[in-house]
């Protein structure tokens, strides 16, 4: 490791390749409504749920078409209508000068530029899907099909037509619940989502491109899945192949028996079709977020005060695990919940609230379900011994995530080939660094060495090495010199906003 004299400007951003999320494309803006009695007490909704597994052991069918009788008339077309907004000055001279073709082609368009009178957009118009899951109307569909609607249609697969009221919606789970003022509707029945598994036969039911109503078959492909949407998102996908296209958002995925596991969100594709990677929000996630939207109007989480990562092979080395099992709190929030039960950096949390924690996604989604108020046991791993530990989770304050996964890929590298340097006034500008945070800023780091591979870049403060605290870059040096094993080094890294551990291996580089 070297210390720098220089600033060195370098910004990095990860890529992910998703399709756009299904439903429809435009902006809206929507009314939120809840229903009330005389008392003021919100009507918890008649949801019908069969916890037995699918039956496993039966064999394979012919036809589905009797599942499929059954559960089609509660699968809905769900079409969304914006208001005409005024267009920017000097759109219209061109034909080309279109608000959604410049998302695509920036100012390159023809005729960029040409002012003109003020114009008039149309109105927008998108079309979805939704599952009745009430006889008196309740319906979920995606966040994304609804969220900003001015007015909401559904159209029922026998014909029907009713206008509908949002009740709420849910950015973070892609979840929303609208209304219809009806009795007597045809609801399906909700499986247990915990309970399926990977192999089993699925269907989607939705409408594709506006086409009507249509079945797909597939199976499931994984469970617990993330597309890396954000820390503040709670990602639990379940992963399918059966065909899901344009216009499914927010329609059904069945089991092999018509009950509902999940509501089809989004797929990754290159093209926007269908290329057998799908995605539904698990049941048991849309039904928790549908019963706090009807009571509260909106989803209350809990809050811990960590920032986690998921544990690796490196990890789990470094800090003598047997598996990669639990979550490793790279930062403590001061004054949070964590902060007052005592959880500190390089924690493990093995168990929360007497479950196991897989990982670090599986602990965001437990802390995020648990009422705030709820005195939840812990068991960590701290040092080589286990410890138990009780937090009082507060509400998660609008302001803030519930957790920040620091994994930082597959960890692995040393400290050859980064520069370092002191945090002056400047760095905590260019870089936005906290005016508390000590450290050593990195100014550059070689691309063919260890600590690049594990994720080390410029702007990066390195505040620990091999759990020794860092102050400044001397002392990086320093440490980085007197290293016994040098081979395999573990950093407490700042980067964006917050903290996670990387496994610098230089055995595995060159």
């Amino acid at each position: 490791m070297k210390r720098a004299i220089r600033e060195y400007a370098h910004k990095t951003r990860l890529a992910i390749l998703l399709a756009a999320l299904l439903g429809a494309g435009a902006q809206f803006a929507f009314q939120s409504v809840r229903a009330t009695d005389e008392k003021g007490h919100k009507p918890a909704p008649q949801l019908h749920v069969d916890q037995a597994p699918v039956n496993r052991e039966a064999k394979t069918t012919t036809s589905f078409a009797p599942v499929v009788k059954k559960v089609s008339p509660s699968v809905v077309r769900v079409d969304i209508t914006g208001k005409a907004k005024d267009m920017p000055e000097g759109i219209g001279e061109s034909p080309f000068d279109n608000p959604f073709l410049r998302r695509f082609f920036g100012d390159q368009l023809p005729g960029r530029g040409q002012r003109g009178p003020k114009m008039r957009a149309p109105r927008e118009h998108g079309i979805g899907s939704g599952v009745i899951v009430t006889q008196d109307g309740y319906i979920l569909t995606n966040n994304h099909v609804v969220e900003n609607a001015d007015k909401v249609h559904i159209t029922m697969d026998d014909g029907r037509e009713f206008d509908a009221k949002v009740v709420g919606t849910d950015q973070y789970t892609d979840i929303a619940v609208v209304k219809v003022e009806a009795t007597g509707l045809p609801y399906m029945q909700l499986a247990d989502s915990d309970k399926i598994e990977v192999g089993d036969v699925v269907l989607a039911i939705g409408n594709p491109f506006g086409v009507g109503q249509t079945v797909t078959s597939g199976i499931i492909s994984a469970t617990g899945r993330a597309m890396g949407m954000g820390p503040k998102y709670y990602e639990d996908f379940i992963q399918t192949d059966a065909a899901i296209n344009p216009g499914n958002s927010g329609g059904a995925l069945i089991d092999a028996e018509g009950r509902l596991i999940g509501i089809n969100t989004a797929i990754i594709s290159r093209t926007g079709g269908n290329n057998g990677i799908g995605f539904a929000v698990p049941v048991n996630l849309a039904k928790y977020v549908m019963e706090q939207l009807i009571d509260h109007g909106r989803v209350v989480r809990g809050f811990l005060g960590v920032n986690i990562q998921t544990m690796n092979p490196a990890l789990a080395k470094q800090f003598d695990l047997k598996n990669t099992k639990g979550a490793l709190v790279s930062e403590v929030t001061p004054n949070s919940p964590a902060d007052k039960a005592g959880l500190k950096s390089g924690d493990v949390i093995l168990e929360f609230n007497g479950k196991p924690v897989k990982d670090s996604q599986h602990l965001k989604l437990a802390v995020g379900a648990t009422a705030p108020g709820t005195k939840a046991p812990l068991k960590v791993l701290r040092n080589g011994s286990t410890k138990e530990l009780t937090v009082t989770l507060k509400e998660l304050p609008s302001d803030q995530m519930a957790s920040k996964d620091g994994n930082a890929t597959n960890d692995t590298d040393a400290l050859n080939g980064v520069v370092v340097g002191d945090i002056d006034s400047s760095v905590r500008e260019q870089f936005d660094i906290p005016r508390d945070l000590k450290g050593a800023v990195v100014t550059d780091v070689d691309p063919d060495s260890a600590s690049y591979a594990a994720g080390l870049r410029p702007g990066d403060v390195i505040v620990e090495i091999d759990r020794k605290a860092v102050n400044n870059a001397e002392e990086a040096v320093k440490l980085s010199e007197n290293i016994k094993n040098k081979a395999s080094i573990l950093l407490r890294v700042w980067s964006k906003g917050g903290s996670h551990y990387l496994v610098v291996d230089e055995s595995k580089v060159g």
